[in-house]
């Protein structure tokens, strides 16, 4: 893969992650599309591209997913999608990734990596910002919302650790979008039972755009252009995303960037590429 191409797919690509946060908030704030109906078009739409696309390009791989995997991605796609109700594109995009990438560098210290002291500065200041920004205050996300999408983000950091060297990326995650549909759709059942379900054609479209583009073309696009990309490349090019949803938020939706929002970024995304830009040192014995 020639570098330009390696730059305009992963371009690509992290517009379609912060463009997820896009679709659910204008789908949830402008229509009178449920977030568990939301959930389920989404994840149903994906399965399809993402079956599709393995059927086609890698039917000789192995991969199919697993339920534990698919429960994880459920969590994950409802809390996401919940917490949209009340929270801005940017401040769940912020949310999602510095939860995303605190469980997975906390199972790094789980399993014995030891940190360099510019990376546990990198800690404290991502975690910092976490609390900074969630801190009562006028211009403070509601704190449902901001739980439900933490929440979100453990549960996409554990489906992002299953997911290694579980086969093909892309079989293994249409499999596990699979798997996840008949969890939403039950859910999405269980909420017309207690509130009644809400149905509306925009709102539709935003959802499958969200399943079928953003998520199921989007992650085949990533998982093609991992191949050439250095692990710590990868890890910090994902530094982009809560920045694109901001600016999209802006420019789609009309949000503010507030200066609490503003200082809670700087410290979130800059903490996280401290540790992910130090090399680790070994493992403890």
């Amino acid at each position: 893969m020639t570098p330009a191409r390696t730059l305009l797919l992963t371009a690509l690509a992290m517009t379609a992650f912060a463009g997820n946060s896009l679709l659910c908030r204008i789908a949830l704030k402008h229509t009178s599309l449920d977030a568990a109906s939301f959930t389920a078009i989404r994840l149903l739409s994906g399965a399809l591209v993402l079956w599709l696309v393995a059927r086609r390009w890698r039917g000789a791989q192995s991969g199919a997913g697993s339920w534990p995997s698919a429960l994880a991605l459920f969590a994950y796609a409802a809390g996401f999608s919940f917490a949209y109700v009340s929270l801005p594109a940017a401040t769940g995009a912020l949310l999602l990734f510095g939860a995303v990438q605190a469980t997975m560098i906390g199972y790094g210290l789980y399993k014995g990596e030891r940190f360099r002291p510019p990376q546990l500065v990198g800690l404290a200041l991502a975690f910092g910002g976490i609390v900074g920004l969630l801190l009562p205050g006028l211009s403070a996300p509601p704190l449902a919302g901001a739980l439900l999408m933490l929440g979100a983000g453990v549960a996409w950091g554990v489906y992002s650790l299953r997911g290694k060297g579980a086969g093909d990326p892309t079989r293994v995650t249409a499999g596990n979008f699979l798997r996840a549909v008949p969890l939403a759709l039950a859910l999405s059942l269980c909420m017309l039972m207690l509130k009644g379900a809400s149905l509306d054609a925009a709102g539709v479209g935003y959802a499958v755009a969200s399943g079928a583009l953003t998520s199921g073309l989007g992650y085949a696009l990533w998982y093609a252009v991992l191949p050439a990309l250095k692990a710590t490349t990868a890890a910090t090019v994902q530094l982009s995303v809560p920045v694109i949803a901001a600016l999209g938020g802006i420019a789609f939706l009309g949000e503010p960037v507030t200066l609490r929002l503003a200082l809670a970024s700087v410290a979130i995304l800059g903490g996280i590429a401290l540790v992910v830009l130090q090399k680790r040192a070994a493992p403890a014995k």
